[in-house]
This record gives C-alpha cells, structure tokens and sequence, in this order.
C-alpha cells in the first residue's frame, strides 16, 4: 500500500520531475558544502591555538560558505518555479479532462470534492514541490556526511549522538502510528466541509425562508465536528510521542549533551578545541536538518492523499469519441436494447429499453419519480454512455459519431437553468460563438426575452449575475432558451421548462419553446401532463422499464399507469382549485 501511495506521488509529480530531482541535488550539494564548511573551521581553529594560520584553508571555508549559500537559494528557486508549473499543468489536465469524460461523472462527485481537488489538492502538491523538495536533500544529506565529519574529528561523541537520534527515532515512531487512517478521515472530513458549505451557499434563499437560525448550518456543524473530534484525536495520539522526540532531537539539548560529553574530554586532554568546536557545530546542524522530519512526514502523506484525489478524477476514462465522419440521415432517435446503471450501483437505472422517435415529432416520456425518464434522455447526448445497447440518431450509433457532431445535432433544455456571470449577450452567444449580432437579438426575439432586455439601462450588456442570480426564474429560462434557439440543433430535450414558472411567465415560456421545436425532433421530460396531451407519441416508464407506448387517448382507455398518473393529476388540479373556491368563499 505504501509503495502505491509513493508511486501516486511519483506519478503525479513527473512532469517536473527532472527539477524536483535538480532542486534536491542542488540542496543536497549545498548540505555538502556546509559540512565542510563547519569541518574546515575545526583544523582552522586548532591552527589558530597553536598561533598559525592556515590562509589556504580558509580560502576553501569561505568558498565553501559562498557555494552553500549560492547553491542552496538556487535550489529554492528552481523547486519554486517547478511548483508553478506543476500547479499550471495539474489545472490544465483537470479541466481538459472534466470536459471529456460523462457529464454524468462529473455531477456525482459533488462541487465540494471537485473544489477541493482543483484548487486546496492542487495547492498543497504546489507547497509540497515547493518547500519540501530542497529539505529533503538537506536531511538526506546533511546528518550522513556531518556523522562522517564526527566520526573523523572523534568516535566517542559520533556514539553519542548516534544514541540520541536512536532514542528520538524510536519515540517517534510512536507519533505515526496509524498515521494513514486519521490522515484519510481529514481528508473525507474537509470534503464534506466544503460541500455543506458550498450547498449552503447555494440554498440560501431556502435557508433564509426557512431555517430558525440555530439549523441553518447544520450540516456544516456536523461536518466540522467530525472533522474537529478526528483531528483531536490525531493530535492526542501524536502529541505526546512527538514532543518527547522533539526534544530528544532538539538542537538545545544536542548542544547541551555534546559540550558535557566533549568538555569532559577536553579537560582531559583528550580532544583538541577546534574539534570540539566543529563537533558542536555539526550536532546542532545534524539537530537542526532533522526536526522538520515530523513535519516533512505529514507534509508527505498530505500530499500522497491529494496527488490520489487528483489521480482518481484523472484516471475516470474518459468518452470514447469515433474519428468516423459520418453523419446522421435525419434527427430520428431510436433505443435497441438499452440497459444503463450508474456507478456503485446494483440494480439497473434502465433495462432493455427499445423505442423510436420519428424525425420531428414529439415525444413525451412520463412515469413516477425515479422510473427512469430522465435517465433515458439524459442518455442521448452521452451524459452518461450506455452499459448494453445502442441508440441511433438518423440511424448512426451515438459513440460512432464526433462529439462536436452529436453536440450540434441535440441541446438540452434544462429545468435548472445555469447563467455565467457575463453579460446576457455573452450567455446567448455561447450557444453559437460565430453568430452575428442580429442573429443574438433574433434568438432573444423568438424566446420572447429580448423586450425585457432591451429595458435594462446596459441592455444585452447586463450582466447576469453570479448563476444568473440578478434576474428571476422564468427570465433565466427564457435566456437558455434563447441560448437554444441560437445553436438551432435538430434534436430538442426539454426538462419541463415550465414546472416552477408563475403564470406571467409560463405564458412567455411556452411561446418561447413553440419557438424552439418548431420543425425539430423533441424529446419532453413531463411533469405535467396537461402539457404533453397532443404528443405525437408518450412513452411510459416504470422502474427503469418501458410499461406503455402511445397518444394520449390510446392510454387512458387501457386504464394502466398512465390512466392512473392522468387521474392522480387532474385530482390535484381539482383539489388546487376546490382549495381556490373555498379561501374565496372564507374571504
């Protein structure tokens, strides 16, 4: 598992390996020079107390010195470029690939988790690459050639200190037991904080109507208490065994232990000052190089977890997309033998669907919540790729087809409507990058939208706000509408546009998409079924399932599901307006 864990992190950084490895060179090099730097000033001083000196090897200290000083920075630098570059390239591969892998995918790991990798996962390898590189040279390098000086300069204190970092190591390792469980539940933890934060944001107008201010952050509450309570048990395990190996380390009590142990034997005239000076030195130096070592543990197993979040999005395969040029004959759809589940999922979302869809037509899909109709539509544009089966358009199997082409040919109309924070322009010309102006205000113009906007003071120039969050629901819908109009597919799938439309605004709405369809093959996700009376054709589904195929009439007489939807539905319009008389007659 470790081996795995180090090679995600190898495998991740290996853009810019070729700097990390430099930039660690470079540090180790510098650690080198240091050591000698230290050990040259032992022979110097024991020169000086016999009242020479050695101009010769003080040329090399001080050399010494300007290279450590010189090298170390550079190898700074270099790991600090390679950290930009790596945080330049690790965002550019995450957003490439979130665009070419199932739509579907993206959606069900959540906003909070895809946060967290492309900006706090991709940040943490930045400092990783950044800081970490160079230390690792210097620890590596630092105490192996600094017990080598000792060990020339006096065996007895090497024991010594070869003793202390025993001791420290031994307690240590206690600090990093079950060091990879308490890092993985942070690391679930801080996803679950960024999603509850992210949803609350999002959820405010709800929140604020109806939370009681002790509720509102609830789920964030348990998200950080979790995160809190994990958290301190990792510190109450670490705590203790790390301090105690701290201070055994510690450059204070290595200075302290190694001037007892080294006076002794310089008043016993059995080790001369300038190597006692430079023994002291090199301790603390060794002291010094090793207690980022805890640190550098937990930076790396940080790290490790973000470069595998980042893995796991990148290692998602992505759409396969046909090089074949063909093209569909017509904007017919057909369905031979779907059967779709999503992932770590047992059953089937859908199971062995077959219909057809006439080129420009309407066909409505109906059924319960959870029967299986938007799964069925949302299968058309590849947000999600089929497990059995195919689905032709104009007679073409969809993943045969070039992605561009399969996006030009069908636009999905969604319920949820999404606006960029750009100008209202911008979010209708997007459908079509090309188009003219006339052609934006023609679109605005179809979907019944462009009066609304010609009021504005800055006109098409208004911006729409964060998700479109300046301007009201029905007129957010009518912009991706217009935005529709403007790609002019073939394909239409429509998301019932009208289902939380107010009554002003639903009139608008349903001219705006007698707009769209016109002459196009439409697909409608129904809600409401008054809507969908004069389909061409209404194809019913229950648990994943196709029950019933045909018009409107046709299935109210076999008296199955759709009767029953039909029936449950009028009864609530009844009931809507019985309610409407009664509060009159109350009035």
């Amino acid at each position: 598992m470790k081996d795995k864990q180090k090679s995600v992190l190898i495998k991740i950084m290996q853009p810019v390996m070729s700097n990390i490895k430099f930039a660690a060179i470079l540090a180790g090099f510098a650690a080198l020079c240091y050591v000698l730097a230290f050990g040259s000033f032992a022979f110097i001083i024991s020169d000086l107390t016999k009242g020479e000196v050695n101009y010769t090897l003080i040329s090399f200290a001080l050399i010494f010195i300007f290279v450590e000083f010189f090298t170390r920075s550079n190898s700074f630098k270099i790991s600090h470029v390679a950290a930009f570059k790596l945080e330049q390239i690790l965002r550019t591969q995450i957003s490439t690939h979130l665009a070419q892998i199932p739509f579907g995918k993206i959606i069900t790991r959540g906003s909070g988790k895809l946060k967290k990798i492309m900006l706090d996962d991709v940040k943490n390898l930045h400092a990783f690459v950044a800081d970490t590189t160079p230390m690792i040279g210097r620890i590596i390098v630092v105490p192996i050639a600094s017990f080598i000086a000792i060990a020339i300069l006096d065996m007895r204190l090497l024991g010594v200190i070869i003793a202390m970092f025993a001791i420290s190591i031994i307690v240590m390792s206690f600090a990093f037991k079950d060091n990879a469980k308490y890092r993985n539940e942070y690391d679930e933890n801080q996803n679950k904080i960024n999603t509850s934060i992210i949803e609350f944001i999002q959820a405010m107008p709800v929140v604020r109507t109806f939370s009681d201010g002790k509720t509102s952050f609830k789920r964030y509450n348990e998200s950080l208490d979790a995160y809190s309570k994990s958290l301190k048990e990792w510190i109450k395990l670490t705590t203790i065994a790390s301090r105690i190996g701290f201070i055994v380390i510690s450059p204070i009590l290595t200075l302290v232990v190694l001037a007892i142990s080294g006076s002794y034997f310089y008043l016993n005239d059995s080790l001369e000052f300038g190597r006692f000076i430079a023994i002291l030195v090199l301790g603390v130096g060794i002291a010094e190089s090793m207690m980022p070592l805890m640190f550098l543990n937990n930076f790396i197993q940080k790290s490790r977890a973000a470069a595998s979040s980042i893995l796991e999005i990148l290692e998602i395969e992505p759409l396969k997309i046909s090089n074949s040029t063909k093209t569909p004959l017509d904007s017919s759809i057909e369905f031979k033998n779907v059967s779709f589940k999503y992932e770590n999922r047992d059953e089937f979302a859908l199971c062995d669907i077959n219909f057809k869809v006439e080129s420009k037509t309407v066909t409505a899909l109906v059924g319960p919540s959870g029967a299986g109709k938007s799964t069925a539509a949302q299968l058309i544009p590849r947000f999600w790729d089929v497990d059995k089966g195919k689905i032709l358009i104009g007679g073409i199997d969809i993943k045969d087809m070039d992605y561009n082409v399969l996006n030009d040919t069908v636009s999905f109309v969604f319920q949820d409507t999404f606006l960029f924070n750009e100008s209202i322009y911008e979010n209708i010309a997007m459908a079509k990058p090309q188009a003219s102006k006339d052609e934006v205000i023609k679109a605005a113009k179809a979907a019944q939208i462009h009066d609304f906007i010609t009021s504005l003071p800055k006109q098409y120039d208004t911006l729409a706000g964060d998700r479109g969050a300046s301007l009201s629901g029905g007129q957010r819908q009518r912009i991706t509408i217009a935005r529709a109009i403007l790609r002019d597919a073939p394909i239409i799938i429509l998301d019932e546009a009208t289902a939380f439309a107010d009554p002003e605004n639903e009139e608008e709405i349903i001219k705006a998409i007698s707009n769209l369809i016109t002459n196009k093959t439409v697909i409608i996700i129904a809600h409401r079924l008054l809507s969908i009376q004069g389909a061409d054709q209404i194809i019913v589904f229950d648990k994943g399932k196709i029950v019933e195929i045909g018009i409107h009439n046709e299935l109210l007489k076999n008296k199955n599901l759709y009767s029953k939807l039909w029936e449950n539905y009028t009864q609530t319009q009844i009931w809507n307006i019985y309610r409407g008389k009664k509060d009159e007659k109350q009035n």
